[in-house]
């Protein structure tokens, strides 16, 4: 091993972002560790991944993959050939992977068959549904990963059940909420789009559950219009999204008549700022359940279930499924709750990536292993 501990980070999907840079700035402030950034270019364009990127002050990357867009098993595929052969060119102690997309899933195969510990950031989560790929990606990194690094309690139960090592297990919080805590201020000063009304629901979705499916998309559709009656919407709509509305040809009802305002993707700051100001978030994004109970903003999922519970137990989330009643009848409830009630979980108070940093020192301490 070199002097320095060499650690990678990889990333590769817009939510990997706000997980991993606060963990890249405290490895570099600590200084006792040689890191490098690996990018899979997983998402690509502009609006998904390079934006996010400056927002969040990461480096030039020293690798670039460029995997783009493909299949799920030609993207991981993709992303392990690729990033094995720069692992080959580049010898690592540790590669450290977060979060839940065909990258982590990828980038921790190439490294562990090459005999390189891995670290898994949010490891634990589980929604026990293996329908989604993003379960999947969870399971087998877990599986294969030397550290794991745990978001919620809900997660060691998980991993401890799994058979997990219980000194590979640690508590440590979630870094995407020091993301989100260092920039909540500079969000909050940031100006209301001058179009946008001044009440309103935000609103996200991407998962093909509910965008792929026809059917599934009308009746979200037709939910979002009726709450459009009593609250204005203002829609972040996701590439994959647009183009389904499109080939369902529902895009011009998805406006409801301008009570939905349908905007693009937004930059980091730009969309906490709009979470932050919104009455209510109708979502089946993971990391927006979370991010918007600690912004005390309540919040229906449009899932039956959640990796992510705690965000139920401490009072921000419903499940509503896809079904247009529940979703109404959720969205009412949610609104009709307290925010200032809503219970911010352990260590989601900005220190997470300190105690990751913490960890790994302790891991070279005594001797890295697989």
């Amino acid at each position: 091993m070199a002097s320095r501990p060499r650690i990678t980070i990889v990333v590769g999907a817009r939510p990997n972002f706000m997980k991993a840079g606060p963990v890249l700035h405290a490895l570099q402030r600590h200084g006792g560790f040689e890191v490098k950034l690996v990018n899979t270019g997983q998402h690509y364009d502009e609006r998904m991944a390079g934006s996010f990127l400056r927002d969040l002050g990461f480096p030039k990357p020293d690798a670039d993959l460029g995997v783009g867009s493909a299949s799920h098993g030609k993207q991981t595929a993709q992303v392990l050939a690729s990033f094995e052969e720069w692992l080959l060119a580049h010898p690592q102690d540790l590669v450290l992977v977060v979060g839940d997309v065909n990258s982590t899933i990828a980038a921790t195969l190439a490294a562990v068959k090459l005999h390189v510990p891995v670290a898994h950031v949010e490891a634990g989560l589980r929604s026990g549904d293996r329908a989604m790929p993003e379960e999947l990606n969870r399971l087998a990194t877990d599986a294969l990963s030397s550290l794991l690094f745990v978001t919620e309690p809900s997660g060691v139960d998980n991993l401890r059940r799994e058979g997990a090592r219980a000194d590979r297990v640690e508590l440590v919080g979630n870094t995407m909420i020091d993301t989100l805590l260092r920039f909540r201020e500079v969000a909050l000063q940031s100006p209301r789009p001058p179009d946008w009304p001044d009440r309103y629901a935000l609103v996200t979705l991407h998962r093909p559950s509910n965008v792929d499916d026809g059917a599934a998309l009308r009746g979200i559709l037709g939910a979002l219009q009726e709450l459009s009656a009593e609250l204005p919407l203002v829609w972040t709509v996701h590439p994959r999204t647009q183009k389904r509305l499109e080939d369902f040809g529902l895009a011009g009802a998805a406006t409801a008549g301008g009570r939905i305002r349908l905007v693009p993707p937004l930059g980091y700051v730009e969309f906490m700022a709009a979470m932050a100001r919104a009455r209510l978030i109708l979502t089946d994004s993971g990391g927006v359940q979370e991010e918007a109970l600690v912004l005390k903003v309540p919040v229906v999922t449009l899932r039956e279930n959640t990796e992510r519970p705690v965000t139920i137990d401490c009072g921000g989330n419903l499940l509503a499924g896809n079904d247009p009643a529940r979703i109404l009848a959720g969205a009412r409830t949610m609104l009709a709750r307290d925010p200032a009630a809503f219970r911010v979980p352990e260590g989601w108070d900005g220190k997470a990536a300190e105690r990751v940093v913490a960890r790994l020192e302790r891991f070279f301490a005594e001797g890295p292993s697989l």
